[in-house]
């Protein structure tokens, strides 16, 4: 899709978007604001800065304690979807029997009472007794074993599922503000601390937290220092991965220079970069 189609159907959506937010159309708001990030992956993050600002913006709006108050208002008027009851089945009646009359003629057989009478006592059996089985010991308890217990380690947590597109583009446009401020003031930052800084970042996938990275940088501009740089592990040690991710940017290290060596020079350049700038 061409970039001018791109943005042409995104700021129509934002439009729609506006519109659902004025009429506190809390269910076609919702749908509008993820369907406008879908839409905003489809071009490069220098064309759509303007329309993910906006986006930014309105999404403050949609997590205002206003818009929650609505929205759980709307949920509990709304009216319940009675489920039909369904028809009992019918059960047969079981059907009677009448009793036979005797006929004329015929004499009707009675059964023969019972008389109360006392049960009769019990006959002594002529057997002698019997002696008395002998009862063996009981076996003897194994000693308790000593062998040492291995315990099982729980399974590790289960990697999070991969994020569409949209949501991945979301994150780094919040990420990027949180970066950037992160290299005014000379420091680094780590994923735990990400997730602190930002309360609402879900879990996310190893491979995601690289393409993360990866879009936050493509919403920069040309020569500035990279911002993926300042995501380290441990006490201020390079990523893993960020060598993976500077070259999918087009960074290529100083000749000669060592992978960590290199790196520490790009986030120096960072700091410098973005010292006086606000």
């Amino acid at each position: 899709m061409e970039i001018a189609t791109v943005r042409r159907t995104l700021n129509h959506t934002l439009t729609e978007l506006g519109r659902a937010i004025d009429r506190y159309a809390v269910a076609v708001a919702a749908d509008l604001y993820a369907l406008a990030w879908q839409q905003a992956a489809g071009a490069p993050p220098s064309e759509t800065r303007e329309q993910r600002a906006q986006l930014k913006d309105l999404k403050e709006v949609l997590g205002s304690r206003r818009w929650q108050d609505e929205e759980r208002r709307q949920a509990a008027a709304a009216p319940l979807k009675s489920v039909p009851s369904q028809p009992k089945p019918a059960v047969a009646a079981a059907p009677r029997v009448r009793p036979r009359a005797a006929r004329a003629g015929e004499s009707v057989a009675r059964s023969p009472r019972r008389n109360p009478s006392l049960p009769a006592a019990p006959r002594r059996s002529p057997v002698p007794p019997r002696p008395p089985v002998p009862v063996s010991a009981p076996p003897p308890i194994p000693a308790a074993d000593r062998s040492p217990v291995v315990r099982v380690r729980p399974p590790r947590r289960e990697e999070p599922a991969l994020l569409e597109t949209g949501q991945l583009w979301e994150i780094a446009t919040e990420l990027r503000p949180l970066l950037e401020q992160t290299a005014r003031a000379g420091s680094t930052i780590t994923w735990p601390q990400i997730h602190k800084r930002l309360p609402s970042l879900p879990r996310l996938h190893a491979d995601d937290r690289c393409v993360l990275l990866w879009l936050v940088d493509e919403d920069g501009r040309k020569g500035e220092p990279l911002l993926p740089a300042l995501v380290t592990v441990g006490d201020r040690q390079m990523h893993p991965r960020f060598p993976a991710v500077a070259e999918q940017l087009g960074w290529m290290a100083p000749a000669g220079a060592r992978p960590h060596t290199a790196w520490s020079y790009e986030v120096l350049k960072a700091h410098q970069h973005w010292r006086h700038r606000r």
